[in-house]
């Protein structure tokens, strides 16, 4: 996708990584980095499009943490909350830690991954102001799509090799948090109403 369709490859995989938080930026950048070495594309056109394609990736989970506000995700966890592995007190304290460090959570938050996509929902239920969720979400994904990008560049023709590592460590995370997600569904306990 990235080789047929360039920059517009790139934005809209990095766009699909944040609506559908399981496929991996660690993957793509790197690979969009590695393609710039061979001359189809620039390396700062290559962090150009990540970075756009996850920013507009964002929004569809900030809208929607501002449609459902704060009682509406606590709805949510009361009713879906062993799926979800959040309880309403969960809830209850992200939204505290949200409103004490909203803007160093969105930007801090887009550098760490499955937060990176989640962190805007709770930036959408606080209400915080679009421009101000955009330009800390801008700072933390352009930091992050840059040095993904840049490592593939800088890693060159040794991309190939490097990949035959990369995929069963991947494979093994995937497995790993696949795990971790049904330990807790499993041990996950249900809050008194």
């Amino acid at each position: 996708m990235m080789v047929q369709l360039g920059p517009f490859g790139i934005g809209l995989l990095m766009f699909l990584e944040n609506v559908f938080p399981p496929i991996p930026s660690e993957l793509i950048m790197p690979l969009a980095g590695y393609l710039a070495t061979q001359g189809d594309m620039n390396i700062l056109t290559v962090i150009a499009a990540g970075t756009v394609g996850s920013l507009l990736g964002t929004l569809p989970w900030y809208y929607l943490g501002r449609r459902l506000g704060h009682e509406g995700v606590r709805r949510l966890a009361r009713t879906h909350g062993r799926w979800l592995t959040m309880s309403p007190s969960d809830v209850d304290a992200a939204s505290d830690r949200f409103k004490r460090h909203g803007n160093s959570s969105v930007l801090l938050g887009r550098l760490i991954p499955t937060v990176r996509t989640l962190i805007s929902v709770p930036a959408g239920v606080s209400n915080m102001a679009l421009g101000q969720f955009l330009v800390f979400s801008s700072i933390g994904t352009l930091l992050w799509t840059a040095a993904l990008a840049f490592a593939g560049f800088l890693l060159g023709q040794a991309y190939s090799v490097i990949q035959d590592y990369v995929d069963p460590i991947s494979t093994a995370v995937l497995v790993i948090l696949v795990g971790v997600y049904i330990f807790r569904v499993a041990t996950f306990k249900e809050e008194p109403e």
